[in-house]
């Protein structure tokens, strides 16, 4: 009701403030004076009294603004007011012109009736005022000068006015004629509002009838059966106006590419078929009677608007036919129902039908009078067809959650729970992310509904998977406040429902097949749990907060459960023993927690062992892996005992990836894994493949990857032979000198000590290339004898006497065999050619910004 029907006459409204709309015009203004002409008949509806009419025609205008100004007014008054507002609008409704010269605003006029149908007592009917509220409502509407704004609020206090009213056996004489003619009154109402629609009818239509289905669930026979019969009426109604053919579109929302507009869609059609075919089952037999009426003019509606259905089939027409007649058969309540809502499928589309699953729920949440056993009927058909688009698969999984704390009967909750299966194993995706996103703490009603999807193996396995796929994405993306769309929120949802699930029979077997899997993507959520903002901790928590474990702890719970579930107790107490479940639960001690779990797994048996080290390749081979760190560590622990095999080719290739990475950490895993592996006889040869990339890595890395670098490099070099042997030593010679000022001593030394051992592997052509390394490196070596670090400055002397023995320059390597070190410069100066006092010049001074003052002053010295 947002948008006024365009179609429809209306004249601009003079622009005036709140104030001005209800002042009372003085008397003898020439705006009453005007207005005097607008006394008139009351049009529809039932008129007034003789002596209201007295009042209303001294002076109408006046009224309405004394009402609009003043609520508190007596019956009389009350009446006055309301036919006074018939009489201005529908003389405003000949005269458009009038329009300007009304003193007060509709605005004020609507929410005046409105408060006045609010204050009648609903548990009588003694006056002719809701008569009088709806012929003005109508007159209003009529004129074009009822406000948008306030249609809906004046239609519900008009309905709960009337609807609720005492039963009509109950009332006396005089007050069932008026009842009657109230009841005839609203039913006109309705019929104005429709009729005055122009091109948006099925919009307003659809508008009341949304208002209208609330009291067809109602726990008293009385409302229902006025509400249905309104329904009843208003449907015969529409399907005498000429309406606008109904958009097949989901749900009337709007689609890509799709240009139907909102007055072609009916998304109310699936909930009002629902809800009058379970009111073909009524108790009342009033409400049972009514409700027949309303399927069959709803059934007229449905098929002047998918006529298209039958073009496609000539045979449709002759069916047709036949459930007309159906509509009339004096059969059992019961299989009348069922007729009906089979009759009633064959022309609805999956959005409607949709609707009509949501509606059987919905039913089924209190004591009803409607058929249970119907409603689960209807459940059972429509889950069983299982082709919903995925947001409606989500909708229905929404309902069953929010609905099953209040059904109590037996047949309901088998029925929701085969829909559920059934749901679960057409749609597991859909399914395994709406009910985590309707319980991410995973509640009791979240624990029925799970074990109702895993009552059956196919089940099973498409949910464990799904649950494993949902618990491995710890994308960061998240579009729209949907639960559904935090990733990272889902899989800490999943987690916490998986020990829940283990208690299930046959979650255990699938379980144990896809071990591996889930216990690897459990220890990665140690990682991303601490990475977890404020907002996605709340969105876990926002159901019931109280007594929850925190992610983290949850994590490490679920695999606790995991192990115990799959018969690993002992392996569970052994990491207990370790300390490595408390290492878990700290940011700074979290991956020496992994290390302690994975020692404790690699003593598995083989058969157990092998398949968790092939998922680790697997987790590391993937371009993102959400637990990166986690996974490394855990590799490089396992490979201690892993009989690698084939896989080893694929260890090779990760490692050669992550060693590219840029987190430190992970290039120091690598390298450690990689100077296991070249340490045994069966896998050391195929890590030569790695030493071109560590190589390389060595001027970008920090100082923590270099110092486990230089041994890996170490030990490769002795791997290889010949010329292969010389070529490499002579590429990492010119890499390393860069080291030898690197802020880690450690660093400093290894580099120093791996030069020296790099002059004994080149041969042949490479000696002569390797003299011209050596001559670039004596100063930097030179410096170093005075290194503050004693390790340091003894290996430097070491490798000075190497090099000095490599250029066969005797007096340098006496003068460094005898620790001569102040000599050392001169000598280098005298036996040089003169350029290369230039050369020895350029890097001195690089040292004059070594953080060693040691080393600054025996540069300065030097130079």
């Amino acid at each position: 009701m947002e948008q006024s029907p365009p179609g429809q006459p209306k004249e601009p409204w003079p622009e005036r403030s709140t104030a001005s709309c209800t002042q009372r015009p003085q008397q003898g203004s020439d705006e009453v004076c005007e207005v005097q002409p607008l006394q008139g008949p009351l049009g529809s509806g039932v008129g007034p009294s003789a002596s209201i009419v007295s009042l209303q025609q001294k002076n109408p205008l006046s009224c309405i603004c004394t009402c609009c100004t003043c609520r508190h007014q007596a019956g009389a008054q009350k009446l006055r007011f309301l036919t006074s507002v018939c009489a201005v609008y529908e003389a405003a409704l000949k005269d458009c012109s009038a329009h300007y010269r009304l003193c007060v605003c509709p605005l004020e006029v609507a929410q005046c009736i409105e408060a006045l149908l609010q204050e009648e007592p609903t548990e009588c009917l003694d006056t002719e005022l809701r008569q009088q509220a709806m012929s003005a409502i109508a007159a209003m509407s009529s004129s074009g000068l009822l406000p948008e704004e306030r249609k809906s609020g004046l239609l519900r206090a008009c309905l709960g006015s009337i609807l609720h009213l005492p039963p009509q056996e109950d009332m006396k004489h005089r007050d069932t004629a008026l009842y009657m003619e109230t009841v005839e009154a609203l039913h006109h109402l309705l019929q104005v509002l429709v009729g005055n629609a122009g091109a948006f009818v099925l919009l307003e239509l659809q508008n009341i009838l949304e208002l209208l289905l609330p009291f067809t669930a109602c726990q008293q026979a009385t409302v229902e059966k006025r509400a249905v019969a309104c329904i009843a009426r208003l449907l015969a109604f529409s399907n005498t106006c000429s309406l606008p053919e109904v958009c097949s579109c989901f749900t009337g929302s709007v689609v890509l590419r799709h240009q139907c507009t909102e007055n072609q869609r009916f998304p109310v059609l699936g909930k009002l078929t629902g809800h009058l075919i379970l009111c073909c089952t009524s108790t009342d037999e009033g409400t049972r009677d009514e409700a027949m009426k309303a399927v069959h003019q709803l059934f007229i509606f449905i098929a002047s608007q998918r006529m298209w259905l039958w073009q496609k089939d000539p045979k449709k027409l002759e069916l047709w036919d036949c459930q007309r007649t159906l509509l009339h058969w004096d059969v059992s309540q019961e299989k009348r129902g069922r007729n009906i809502f089979e009759m009633f499928l064959k022309y609805l589309l999956y959005p409607e039908r949709v609707d009509v699953f949501l509606t059987a729920i919905k039913s089924m949440t209190e004591p009803r009078l409607h058929s249970t056993e119907l409603a689960a009927h209807m459940v059972d058909v429509l889950a069983a067809e299982a082709h919903f688009p995925p947001g409606q698969v989500q909708k229905m999984v929404k309902m069953i959650y929010s609905s099953l704390p209040s059904i109590k009967a037996e047949l309901a909750l088998e029925s929701l729970g085969r829909a559920l299966l059934v749901l679960a194993s057409k749609h597991p995706r859909e399914v395994v992310r709406s009910l985590l996103g309707c319980s991410p703490t995973c509640t009791s009603v979240a624990v029925t509904m799970w074990r109702a999807m895993l009552s059956e193996p196919p089940a099973v396995e498409k949910v464990l998977k799904e649950l494993l796929q949902v618990l491995t994405n710890h994308s960061l993306r998240h579009t729209s406040p949907s639960i559904e769309d935090w990733p990272r929120v889902l899989a800490l949802a999943a987690a916490r429902t998986i020990p829940e699930l283990f208690q299930l029979p046959l979650i255990l077997k699938e379980a144990e097949a896809i071990f591996p899997q889930l216990f690897l993507a459990l220890l990665c959520q140690v990682s991303f749990t601490w990475e977890l903002t404020l907002q996605e901790v709340g969105i876990f928590w926002e159901e019931h907060q109280q007594d929850q474990l925190t992610p983290i702890r949850s994590a490490v719970h679920s695999l606790k459960v995991l192990l115990c579930s799959v018969g690993l107790q002992r392996q569970m107490e052994a990491i207990q023993d370790g300390g490595g479940w408390d290492a878990l639960l700290s940011t700074v001690t979290h991956l020496q927690g992994v290390q302690v779990v994975a020692r404790v797994m690699r003593e598995l048996p083989r058969a157990l062992r092998v398949p968790i080290f092939h998922q680790l390749v697997e987790l590391l081979s993937t371009s993102f892996c959400s637990g990166e760190m986690v996974a490394m560590v855990f590799l490089v622990e396992m490979l201690e005992c892993a009989d690698l095999g084939e896989e080893l080719r694929r260890v090779v290739s990760v490692f050669n990836t992550h060693l590219q990475n840029q987190s430190a950490g992970t290039q120091q895993l690598v390298l450690r894994g990689v100077l296991q592996l070249s340490k045994r006889q069966d896998t050391a040869r195929k890590m030569l493949g790695l030493l071109p990339c560590i190589t390389k890595q060595l001027q970008d890395a920090d100082s923590g990857a270099r110092a486990m670098a230089l041994p890996v490099l170490s030990t490769l070099l002795r791997l290889l032979e010949g010329r292969k042997l010389s070529l490499a030593a002579l590429e990492l010679a010119g890499n390393l000198p860069a080291l030898f000022e690197d802020e880690s001593g450690t660093v400093r030394q290894l580099s120093i000590h791996l030069f020296l051992d790099t002059l004994s592997f080149v041969e042949g052509r490479e000696k002569k290339k390797m003299r011209k390394e050596v001559y670039r490196s004596l100063v930097s070596l030179c410096l170093h004898l005075h290194d503050e670090e004693e390790s340091v400055a003894k290996t430097s002397q070491e490798a000075f006497l190497g090099a000095a023995r490599f250029l066969r320059w005797r007096r340098l390597e006496h003068l460094a065999e005898m620790a001569q070190f102040s000599q050392i410069g001169e000598c280098m100066l005298a036996e040089r050619r003169k350029s290369a006092g230039q050369d020895y010049l350029g890097q001195s001074l690089l040292y004059l910004q070594s953080p060693q003052e040691s080393l600054r002053q025996e540069a300065a010295r030097f130079i």
